[in-house]
């Protein structure tokens, strides 16, 4: 099986009333529901997908010394991937800026979709992972 995610930054200014009043309930160019879309495809085997909230993600990787680093990053909503031919996936958000999230199966794919809250500030360290600025360790900040 496949795996389709989905990542929307959701429009705070957005209104559906004036949708539905102006555009028969659709988005307009001055009326929009997202901000941004990510989208993001895993084409290996995926045998299960797994929703895990409140939990800790290992950030690692090398500084600019090549040197290693790792922070727990505290109160994460997390979509394991597994799959039959390659290591496991995270995808997911710090939980203070998921407004919903949610994934679906069917008899050939999954489907993950995290919809963010557009007024927190964030970070996209990796692919699929976005950190809430306050949760952000400060180490990796440059100034």
């Amino acid at each position: 099986m496949s795996c389709k995610i989905h990542i929307y930054l959701l429009n705070d200014l957005y209104s559906q009333e004036l949708a539905d009043a102006e555009h028969e309930g659709n988005q307009s160019i001055d009326n929009i529901k997202y901000e941004w879309e990510d989208e993001l495809s895993i084409s290996s085997d995926v045998t299960s997908v797994t929703e895990l909230t409140d939990v800790i993600y290992p950030l690692a990787g090398m500084n600019e010394n090549d040197e290693t680093f790792q922070f727990d990053i505290p109160n994460m909503r997390l979509f394991e991937i597994c799959s039959s031919d390659a290591p496991n996936v995270f995808v997911g958000a710090s939980e203070s800026i998921v407004s919903s999230a949610k994934f679906d199966k069917t008899t050939d794919s999954y489907t993950i979709e995290i919809f963010l809250k557009d007024y927190e500030p964030m970070s996209n360290p990796t692919p699929g992972i976005y950190i809430a600025a306050k949760s952000f360790p400060k180490e990796l900040i440059r100034l």
